[in-house]
């Protein structure tokens, strides 16, 4: 009997979604994934998943196990890296969440970095900008931008975010170009759902002082990429990170604006789960996005907005 093993199956076909799939992570038959999985429920006398033709998942004992599980595994793998020699390559797998437009955008190929350097890593990468519950998802760690509304994660700051404030030269010339946050009332806005009215909308004076604009909002989303399509194409004004519109201001494809109202910064954090040993790969991989990003982010180069 291994129970290693045995926890090591269960994770795998819950994070591998199928019985095959599991087979040739573990380097397994499904057979004998099958066959873990069902004497750990024997041993333990309850049913740990929910088996039909088209899916697996969790009973509610199963959920509880599952949790306690990947914790057991992570604290394992770490206590075996902790006593490796410094020579010895990092491993193991990375189950990492991030905002949709930033993962594309900038994570994608600050992530290829790190797994050229670390070749023995394995990488599970979700791109969403759902907020995603790292404990009850598995996740290792995740990207998140802006303010930290869950206070029981553990989070590092690697980077700083701008944001900027640009509209379409068409746009511009049909109804002109506002001056002051107060003068959005008399132009059309194209709002980020994800965050709030208010929060879009503030603007920060070169004294520190928070003012606010009102534009009248003519189309909503929930992706950056999306209203920064809009914003091109003469639909609007917007407000957004300067990673995702700073391309399009220094191409000549929007027009940053109120610049001397911009809205106040906010920071990149890896998040991660609480209580449990941060493991040496997950400390490396923020370490090394902390080098690449950082409070001067390499997208701000050349961006006259913040000069």
């Amino acid at each position: 009997m291994n129970k290693f093993a045995d926890l090591e199956a269960l994770v795998a076909v819950i994070e591998a979604g199928t019985f095959s799939a599991a087979g040739e992570r573990l380097g397994v038959a499904k057979s004998v994934v099958s066959r873990r999985v069902s004497q750990l429920e024997k041993r333990l006398g309850s049913l740990l998943l929910h088996r039909t033709t088209r899916r697996l998942s969790l009973t509610d004992a199963g959920k509880n196990f599952y949790h306690r599980a990947v914790q057991i595994l992570a604290d394992i793998d770490e206590a075996e890296q902790s006593v490796a020699s410094e020579t010895t390559a990092l491993r193991g797998v990375i189950k990492l969440a991030a905002p949709l437009s930033f993962g594309l955008n900038h994570l994608s190929d600050a992530i290829t970095g790190f797994l050229k350097e670390h070749p023995a890593i394995e990488l599970n990468l979700d791109l969403n900008d759902r907020n995603i519950n790292l404990v009850e998802e598995g996740f290792d760690m995740a990207v998140r931008i802006g303010e930290l509304e869950d206070s029981t994660m553990v989070a590092r700051r690697i980077g700083r975010s701008h944001s900027v404030i640009c509209a379409s030269q068409s746009y511009l010339k049909r109804y002109g170009e506002p001056t002051h946050p107060e003068q959005l009332n008399q132009h059309i806005g194209l709002q980020y759902s994800n965050i709030s009215y208010k929060q879009q909308w503030q603007f920060q004076t070169k004294a520190g002082k928070i003012i606010f604009g009102q534009p009248q909002i003519r189309a909503r989303a929930n992706n950056g990429e999306a209203l920064a399509a809009a914003a091109i194409a003469g639909l609007g004004i917007t407000s957004g990170p300067s990673f995702i519109l700073g391309n399009a201001i220094k191409t000549g494809k929007l027009v940053s604006i109120l610049n001397e109202y911009r809205p106040p910064s906010v920071g990149i954090f890896a998040v991660y789960p609480p209580g449990r040993l941060l493991p040496v790969r997950i400390k490396t991989l923020s370490d090394y996005l902390a080098d690449r990003f950082g409070d001067n982010p390499y997208w701000d180069q050349d961006l006259n907005t913040y000069k």
